[in-house]
């Protein structure tokens, strides 16, 4: 989601970092920069005023002009001010994720406009509170509007494994809500999420809709799903409903498209509250707690290695990965753990999303891009690699090309993509007998760039 803008502000930090001793005037030639930077990125004027308000007063000092490496200073500073931005920072008090601290059943009360994915994240919320915070959940559908959406609710509660309230043709929303508390009362459920229509825009009759639903139930948290993908327009729909229903929390969906990330930074700040969740993807699983500062690090190319680990953590197999870095370090690496590797990869979401995480992946952004990589193509892998047999598995050198045209007829692909999956194998192959011929030591001197063909163990920035 932040892309352009990381791209942006890490080249005005580059700039920068060559200057060694900041002048007064270099610090604002740069906070021009930083300026044009967050206006094209989408976030609104006030806050981006704001912002390098805030970082010129810091970064226009003796302590920085003087620092050591002022350059880094300044990109401390920015990092800090992006962190309040986004709604962390010192002295800021915050829970990443919801809020379940009161009596059961805790009602959540979902709010959005149509085809925000509201309905897809209530399944989503049910979903991570079954199996992360192991609660008992009920799913009801306050959406009469929509053909099948109450269907669609249900289906939802299946894939999750939590229950949903059966369907009464007739009721409106309020009784349904009602009914749905009388339920989860009688049953002993922990929470009630509750999924109410949305609309194509906002209007009155759906804002008085969700002022008595609100009212009759008294939610512990009221989540309003917003699309980040819509930029401002998620911004100004997020402060109307402030104004009128009372928020305590927002969630983003589609952080994993191409949107230019503006709306996170300016959420908090025109609304005052807080960004809980964010949605990367489809999945029901792809559903991550909002950390500003972690934000801010992935903006300014710092990486996210703590979620990473923690999308990890919960995703891969601990034996599985162990054994197959047993086989690395050994040099005994071949298409079965090939294979093995892609499906522990695509437990973890999106290629771009994890390589969003890692520090100092967007500067090799265009060899990455070169690389080809996207869930679809792992996919394909997948059944190239189930097209062989296990010998040829093991021993990848025999395959000459009356077995290529065997395996593409296959797996439903060409000789070509067959060709390109070895090639690809080649090259992680040799990136492993890199990475252990460098040592952790080795590769902690030459980073990333250190594993890239023809490097020679130099960093390539």
């Amino acid at each position: 989601m932040f892309e352009a803008l990381s791209g942006k502000l890490n080249g005005v930090f580059d700039r920068l970092r060559r200057r060694g001793a900041l002048t007064e005037d270099n610090v604002n030639e740069a906070l021009r920069e930083v300026r044009i930077a967050l206006l094209e990125a989408d976030v609104a004027l006030p806050v981006v005023k704001d912002l390098v308000n805030k970082v010129r007063e810091r970064a226009v000092g003796q302590e920085v002009i003087r620092s050591v490496s002022p350059a880094q200073q300044v990109i401390k500073i920015v990092n800090d001010c992006l962190v309040e931005a986004l709604g962390g920072g010192e002295g800021v008090e915050q829970t990443p994720g919801l809020n379940l601290n009161a009596a059961a059943p805790i009602a959540i009360l979902m709010i959005g406009l149509q085809g925000s994915g509201k309905t897809t994240t209530s399944g989503k919320i049910a979903l991570r509170l079954r199996a992360r915070d192991k609660k008992k959940v009920l799913l009801a559908s306050l959406d009469v509007h929509r053909p099948a959406a109450q269907l669609q609710l249900e289906t939802l509660a299946k894939q999750a494994g939590v229950a949903s309230l059966p369907i009464i043709q007739g009721q409106t929303p309020l009784q349904i809500a009602a009914r749905a508390m009388q339920v989860a009362r009688g049953e002993l459920y922990d929470v009630v999420i509750l999924d109410t229509a949305g609309r194509l825009s906002i209007d009155e009759a759906l804002m008085a809709e969700v002022a008595e639903v609100k009212a009759a139930t008294k939610p512990h948290e009221s989540l309003l799903v917003v699309d980040a993908m819509t930029g401002q327009d998620a911004v100004n729909t997020a402060r109307i409903f402030n104004e009128r229903v009372g928020l305590t929390g927002i969630v983003m969906t589609r952080v994993d498209g191409d949107a230019r990330g503006g709306a996170a930074l300016s959420m908090r700040a025109v609304t005052g509250a807080p960004i809980k969740l964010l949605g990367a993807g489809e999945k029901l699983d792809a559903l991550e707690d909002f950390h500003p500062d972690r934000i801010a690090g992935r903006i300014l190319g710092m990486g996210d290695i703590v979620s990473l680990v923690e999308r990890a953590a919960e995703t891969i197999d601990k034996a599985e990965a162990e054994k197959l870095a047993a086989k690395m370090q050994k040099g005994q690496f071949d298409l079965e753990d090939y294979a093995a590797q892609l499906k522990q990869i695509g437990k973890m979401g999106s290629l771009s999303g994890i390589l969003g995480m890692l520090p100092g992946v967007g500067k090799l952004k265009s060899q990455l891009e070169d690389a080809n990589l996207d869930n679809t193509i792992l996919k394909r892998q997948a059944a190239i690699i189930g097209s062989m047999t296990p010998k040829e598995r093991r021993n990848p050198e025999i395959l000459k090309a009356s077995r290529k045209k065997r395996i593409a007829a296959g797996s439903g692909t060409t000789v070509q993509e067959v060709n390109r999956l070895l090639k690809q194998f080649d090259d992680m192959s040799a990136m492993m007998k890199r990475m252990n011929k460098l040592g952790q030591k080795g590769l902690m001197r030459g980073g990333l760039g250190a594993l890239l063909p023809g490097a020679g163990g130099k960093r390539p920035f």
